[in-house]
């Protein structure tokens, strides 16, 4: 329990660093780089402190019960938030959280197995249904036709880009965007950056600041996508508009990622970035660098709690009672 919530702890803290750094940065620089360092720290600072920068809080406790001085005794009262008992007490409950940590486990890597079979199966049979072996090439990208699925790029060790049928009969330049924001995802890897962050989820499904980096980074990659499409062909409100005709066209089909039309609640956000950026302010300028270092200091100076030996729930419990009765 009380890594759990150091791990989220930093996770947070980290991701808000990741969120400063994004506002400093003009529109249209990269944006998944930072997440793509935000969430190895947020995994492995933890892990590294809990060997070598730990905080044992049996022990501390234990010291508090020794007269102290006074300046001394109240440094460490800050760093006791709750007694030794407490803690040992919600150790009883380990059991039952790793069982339900290990069936959400199960449950996700079930799900994104059958996910991936389900868009195999998928993309296998509208490749069937194509007149030719070779896959279709429009506008000079190769393409896989679908009846509803896509646009979207699908594939680790080799990537395809569906696109819909519908997307055919979109004006020339409509159906440019569509598929160079394909390609795009294509040739930056995308798919597999997004696929390899989420492995970590599988074995941290508890970590609730893991899933929003995630989908920061899923954000990101769509936002990063959207700037070189708009820098190859221009015209970023035109780009804009046809994110909101695909958008409403799209709705009917399955949602994959990286895709055209990127993640749930993500649209408003590239629309805002690219259309009509919010430039920052001269005291923004200032106190977001400021901020985003004091939380990495944060996360530098935080050590990592642990329950010390003596800390079983029988013995402090009946230490807190022994303390208690005299």
């Amino acid at each position: 329990m009380l890594c759990i919530l150091y791990v989220n702890a930093v996770g947070v803290l980290l991701a808000v660093v990741g969120l400063l750094i994004e506002r400093m940065l003009p529109a249209a620089a990269a944006r998944r780089w930072i997440w793509c360092a935000i969430i190895p720290m947020s995994i492995a600072v933890p892990g590294f402190y809990r060997a070598h920068h730990n905080w044992i809080v049996a022990d501390v406790s234990v010291q508090q019960s020794v007269p102290q001085d006074p300046s001394r005794s109240l440094a460490m009262a800050s760093l006791t938030p709750i007694d030794r008992a407490w803690w040992a007490q919600t150790q009883s409950y380990n059991g039952s959280i790793n069982r339900v940590w290990l069936t959400i486990s199960a449950i996700l890597l079930v799900w994104g197995v059958a996910n991936a079979l389900r868009v195999a199966v998928l993309v296998s049979a509208s490749r069937r249904k194509q007149w030719i072996r070779a896959p279709a090439v429009v506008d000079g990208v190769p393409v896989v036709l679908t009846e509803q699925l896509g646009p979207a790029t699908v594939g680790v060790l080799r990537s395809r880009v569906l696109v819909p049928r519908w997307v055919l009969a979109l004006p020339g330049m409509q159906r440019r965007y569509v598929l160079r924001h394909e390609e795009e995802h294509r040739r930056a890897h995308d798919a597999d950056v997004l696929l390899f962050a989420s492995l970590p989820l599988l074995l941290m499904p508890w970590n609730l600041a893991l899933w929003w980096q995630i989908r920061r980074l899923s954000l990101a990659v769509e936002m990063d996508c959207d700037n070189r499409v708009v820098a190859a062909l221009g015209d970023a409100p035109a780009y804009g508009e046809l994110l909101l005709t695909v958008a409403q066209a799209a709705s009917r089909g399955p949602r994959l990622q990286p895709a055209f039309l990127g993640g749930m609640g993500s649209l408003e956000r590239r629309l805002t970035a690219l259309v009509a950026p919010t430039p920052l302010r001269r005291v923004q300028r200032l106190m977001l660098p400021a901020l985003a270092i004091g939380l990495l200091f944060v996360v530098a100076w935080m050590p990592h709690p642990i329950l010390g030996p003596n800390c079983n729930s029988s013995d402090a419990i009946a230490s807190a009672s022994t303390t208690t009765v005299k």
